[in-house]
């Protein structure tokens, strides 16, 4: 797990779109944060700070201590919305931590000793039907990032979700199949191999059924983010 990373916030006492207009123009970015059976907290946070922090790899892999007129809220980003065509953060959404419960995160995965495939030394070439790997556990147990090495690797093999070495707590979202992450693929293949991978992964069924639902208090904070960012 990261360090936990520090962010100023500022309290918005109204809900709505015009106090959400009114915090952009002063170069903030309108948020909430809910869980824990609490009730919700309206704030914002300056939008450089927070699009400085988007830049850092894993963003929603990472455990916040929000600083709101000196208390200080833990939580986790779930949810950011985005202008469609500027791309300027328009509304953010903070999960409160608990240590008990459990989310569904996607944690990026990393390929290592590519010099040491015998696949890709041959002329092969890494073919990554999943750069994120879904898993499950508690928000202060979730791991950084997994690295897979590629040691070994053929022309033709493909890379599962077993070769992955889980820390204790943490479990795939699917459990029901030994899924495939990558493969090395001939360079004359690639492509009919990525639509083979993808249509063989379709027909498991829908990945995003096997998550978590929303999760406790998430449908408030989405009424609260509609309101916001409704023109």
């Amino acid at each position: 797990m990261a360090d936990i990373i520090l962010l100023a916030g500022s309290p918005r006492n109204l809900a709505g779109k015009g106090p959400a207009r009114a915090a952009r123009r002063a170069g903030a970015v309108p948020g909430v944060i809910y869980g824990n059976k609490l009730d919700p907290v309206t704030l914002s946070v300056e939008r450089k700070a927070l699009e400085r922090l988007l830049l850092i790899p894993g963003f929603f892999t990472r455990l916040l201590d929000v600083t709101i007129d000196g208390e200080n809220h833990r939580v986790l980003p779930r949810d950011i919305q985005f202008h469609p065509v500027t791309d300027v953060p328009l509304h953010v959404d903070f999960l409160r931590f608990s240590a008990d419960r459990r989310v569904t995160v996607s944690v990026p995965a990393h390929f290592l000793n590519e010099e040491d495939s015998p696949g890709l030394k041959r002329g092969g070439v890494l073919n990554i039907v999943r750069h994120e790997l879904e898993v499950s556990c508690t928000a202060d147990n979730i791991p950084e990032v997994f690295e897979i090495s590629l040691e070994g690797f053929e022309i033709g093999d493909s890379i599962h979700a077993s070769v992955v070495k889980l820390p204790e707590g943490v479990e795939f979202v699917i459990s029901d199949r030994d899924f495939t992450i990558a493969t090395i693929a001939a360079p004359t293949v690639v492509t009919d191999e990525a639509a083979e991978a993808a249509a063989a992964e379709a027909g498991g069924g829908e990945e995003g059924a096997e998550g978590e639902g929303a999760t406790e208090g998430e449908g408030d904070a989405k009424d609260d983010a509609e309101a916001d960012t409704k023109e």
